[in-house]
């Protein structure tokens, strides 16, 4: 056949075919290139063409490398290492290495092929074995050939004691057992002159500790001087061209002797003893004005640290990442931060000199330092040097970039409340921090903060002056507008009156007008928030009763809101003019400043329920049973009695309260925030008396009241809204008592309870539908874990009808600690007749576990 007039034949020379295949200008033509090029080389397979074998796998390797299977070529691979000449031998060899990995069972049968050629005479021969077997050793394969490496270790030519030690890792990794076979071979290699022989021992003796104890141990005793000799004699060397990198010999050799040295001397004194002297001279010879030599700098600090050095040691090793922190590459400066964060738990002290050049970092241009730089700040934070460290983040806090600022608040923020002994210091830091990233200042932050000035009765005067200050100069920021509007409703009269003056203070002249001028520029300027804006009409309302002059006036801007579409805002509105206008006789007595809100108790929850970064002392878990708890301004407080949180928005798990409460004026203020419900009814109970009517004069909790065709529903948070009855809003005096409670005929029930779940029914009726129930269900954790992708399904007779509304959530907490609410509507068609009946399932997950829990209810009341 004439090869020249099919290019596509088994002798095409492997330029044509390549030059034929970028010739293609769609990946159609290409696939039919290689198509026609692997059935020619099929064809010569089967026809045994041992002329052009080494050239068709060639081509083959080609292919594969283009991503076309080429599995069909793998035996003349084989064939091709049988072969006798050095060629055919390296083509195999490449073509085994690419074709084939340590999976494929053909592998087994080219291992008699490869002892071969590792006893073969001719070194060239003896390094494309050695290079293929460390690129595919199997385990089998390990275990048969490792001899023939062990033997080769000790020849006489560089190039193959290099590729057997190379060999060698690869037999140590996949057989750890043959460790102990080449230590001693290990070692002794640590005496050769030739640099690639020694970076390839060097790395054997680094696997070999990594695979056995036994090594390990071996090689302290019998390598430790040797390493010494290496980087000694590397350091020491003169220019030897070959080597030389940037005026550096062998960079590289450098590194990876450090590395092994870092191994062996990790948790062994006297090892370490032996390398402190060499690693200080590369630690003070070696120039840093390169790269390479940078390295070398960095991987020498890494094992003076990794080892039992000397406390002059590690100074010399935290200095030297003090240079990097000048030098102007990113990435130096970058890997120096990250070391210093380790270096601090070996060596705060010389870390700490280093302070003001780390400062320096959280106002580098580039993001990635200054967030570094930033949380090693906060690690080098203590006691003695809080306040300097703080004054320097919060200058910059006000020229930092917009995307820094959340991460640079937050770490403010924990340092004042982790480290502050002094109460006042802990406010005016905070309040700069409003004052400046107020947005970016998290809720459980000011929540803490208006605990602490509701504690500090000395300190009130002050902080209402410094936030009234504060709002005036910067009203834009959210946390500062709320914790001022808080502060403004509660100590008001500190404000226009200038009490509790300190020695620090200056008077101010603020009107009481003044003072209800700031609280409705904040009303009308959050205009979106619903959180600020009722919080602001909290304070408006509390101004009323402390400025009884602008009692008028308040009652108007409350008035505004009574049409908002903002549910919440209207129902607020609604009550408070209510209070305003016609109970005159109970105001002062309902709009006392709020009790004391207990720090301890408020840290122990936020640290459970958010995780939050608080400053607790190891006797946190006896606090909690009855001993001490230390609170971040330094007061150390007895734990108090149960009290629900004033503050948190999210709360749900309050102590319910299944007595009447007193009826002293205090109790009336339980919640005048409308944060922290407190439920003061038992199921199925009538409301008492005046207590129950006053206990949630801001529509938290209150019950619901039936007035023709309008429901007032119940709010639980400022942010919550809630479903009223379309139609226009009717003014519905709570004072003026309250409707029979129409769900007491029907009183709770328990559906279903197992050692894991609780499952409460409430019913609701509407008047003139007997045969329509409103079930509400409640779901109880009984566990200490907590359960996921919750969901529950119910199935009825075929004469009620069911609608099942989305569940509230699909995670129940654990150990009581909140529920999921879900409602059900059920219309019984025949009502009188027949009792409701129910068959109910219930799937969860316990830590990733699937959970199936089903039962039958029956014990519905009679009526429904």
């Amino acid at each position: 056949m004439d090869l020249s007039l099919n290019p596509f034949s088994s002798g095409t020379r492997l330029r044509d075919m390549i030059r034929a295949i970028r010739a293609s200008k769609t990946a159609a033509e290409e696939r039919a290139v290689v198509r026609r090029e692997c059935a020619a080389i099929r064809a010569a397979i089967s026809d045994n063409d041992q002329d052009y074998r080494h050239r068709n796998m060639a081509k083959l390797m080609f292919i594969h490398m283009l991503g076309y299977p080429t599995h069909f070529g793998q035996m003349e691979c084989l064939k091709l290492i049988a072969a006798s000449g050095f060629p055919e031998k390296r083509i195999g060899y490449l073509g085994l290495t690419l074709l084939l990995d340590e999976r494929q069972e053909v592998l087994m049968l080219v291992t008699n092929s490869l002892k071969q050629d590792l006893n073969h005479s001719n070194q060239f021969i003896v390094g494309l074995a050695l290079c293929a077997l460390g690129n595919i050793c199997s385990a089998e394969m390990a275990r048969d050939l490792a001899p023939e490496v062990e033997r080769l270790l000790q020849t006489r030519d560089p190039n193959t004691k290099k590729k057997a030690a190379l060999c060698s890792i690869r037999i140590v990794r996949k057989v750890p057992d043959l460790a102990e076979n080449f230590m001693g071979s290990a070692a002794s290699l640590l005496k050769e002159k030739h640099h690639g022989v020694l970076i390839s021992v060097v790395q054997l003796c680094t696997e070999l500790c990594k695979a056995s104890r036994e090594a390990l141990e071996y090689l302290r005793k019998h390598s430790v001087e040797g390493l010494v000799r290496i980087l000694r004699d590397v350091s020491n060397s003169s220019y030897a061209p070959e080597y030389d990198i940037a005026g550096i010999t062998d960079p590289f050799l450098h590194i990876r002797v450090l590395r092994l040295m870092r191994t062996l001397g990790q948790g062994d004194a006297d090892c370490s003893e032996h390398v402190n002297d060499i690693l200080a001279q590369v630690a003070t010879k070696t120039e840093s004005n390169k790269n390479a030599g940078n390295a070398i700098l960095y991987e020498c600090v890494e094992t003076i640290m990794g080892i039992e050095a000397t406390s002059g040691l590690r100074v010399l090793a935290i200095n030297i990442l003090g240079r990097f922190l000048s030098n102007r590459d990113n990435n130096i400066r970058y890997v120096a931060l990250n070391m210093l964060m380790k270096a601090m738990a070996v060596d705060t002290l010389a870390v700490q000199r280093h302070r003001v050049t780390i400062l320096e970092c959280v106002k580098d241009a580039d993001v990635s330092i200054r967030k570094r730089a930033l949380e090693l700040v906060y690690l080098l934070v203590n006691d003695t040097n809080v306040k300097p460290l703080t004054k320097e983040l919060v200058d910059y806090l006000e020229v930092s970039d917009d995307d820094f600022k959340e991460d640079l608040t937050a770490k403010i923020c924990s340092i004042v409340e982790k480290f502050s002994q002094d109460k006042l210091w802990y406010l005016d830091q905070m309040f700069k921090v409003l004052t400046l990233t107020g947005n970016f200042v998290k809720d459980d932050v000011w929540h803490a903060l208006i605990v602490l000035i509701s504690n500090a009765p000395e300190l009130q005067g002050y902080s209402v002056r410094s936030l009234y200050k504060a709002l005036q100069a910067s009203g834009t920021q959210e946390s500062l507008v709320r914790v001022a509007v808080w502060c403004i409703g509660e100590y008001g009269e500190m404000l226009v009156n200038n009490i509790s003056m300190l020695d620090v203070e200056e008077p101010i002249t603020v009107t009481e007008s003044e003072a209800v001028d700031a609280l409705e520029l904040a009303l009308k300027r959050y205009s979106v928030d619903v959180t600020t804006r009722a919080m602001c009409l909290v304070a408006l309302l509390k101004l009323s009763s402390r400025f009884p002059q602008t009692s008028k006036r308040i009652q108007a801007i409350v008035v505004q809101n009574k049409g908002n579409t903002v549910l919440e805002l209207q129902q607020r509105s609604i009550e408070f003019n209510s209070i305003i206008q016609r109970h005159q006789s109970i105001k002062s007595s309902l709009l006392e400043r709020m009790p004391v809100l207990d720090e301890a108790s408020y840290l122990l929850k936020r640290a459970a329920s958010s995780r939050a970064t608080v400053s607790l002392t190891k006797s946190a878990p006896s606090a909690a049973s009855g001993g001490s708890l230390k609170v971040p301004n330094g007061a150390v407080k007895p734990p108090p009695a149960p009290l629900a949180d004033l503050l948190d928005l999210s709360s749900d798990d309050a102590p319910v309260t299944t007595s009447a409460p007193s009826t002293a004026p205090n109790d009336f203020l339980q919640d005048l925030l409308g944060i922290g419900l407190i439920d003061t009814s038992t199921a199925g109970g009538a409301p008492s008396a005046s207590t129950d009517i006053l206990m949630d004069l801001l529509s938290i909790g209150s019950y619901p009241v039936q007035n023709g065709p309008l429901a007032t529903s119940n709010i639980s948070s400022p942010g919550q809204v809630t479903k009223h009855a379309p139609g226009t809003p009717q003014v519905i005096d709570l004072l003026d008592g309250l409707s029979p409670n129409v769900n007491a005929a029907y009183p709770s029930i328990t559906a279903f309870q197992s050692a894991t779940l609780k499952m409460t029914f409430n019913f609701k009726k509407q008047p003139g539908k007997p045969q329509e129930t409103t079930m509400h269900a409640s779901f109880t954790n009984l566990t200490s874990v907590t359960l996921t992708n919750f969901m529950f399904q119910a199935a009825v007779p075929k004469f009620i009808q069911l609608r099942l509304d989305p569940a509230s959530s699909s995670t129940l907490p654990a150990s009581g600690n909140g529920s999921i609410t879900q409602s059900l509507s059920v219309t019984n068609n025949q009502h009188g007749q027949k009792p409701l009946a129910m068959r109910i399932r219930i799937s969860y997950k316990v830590n990733g576990e699937e959970r199936l829990e089903q039962g039958q209810i029956s014990n519905f009341p009679a009526r429904l």
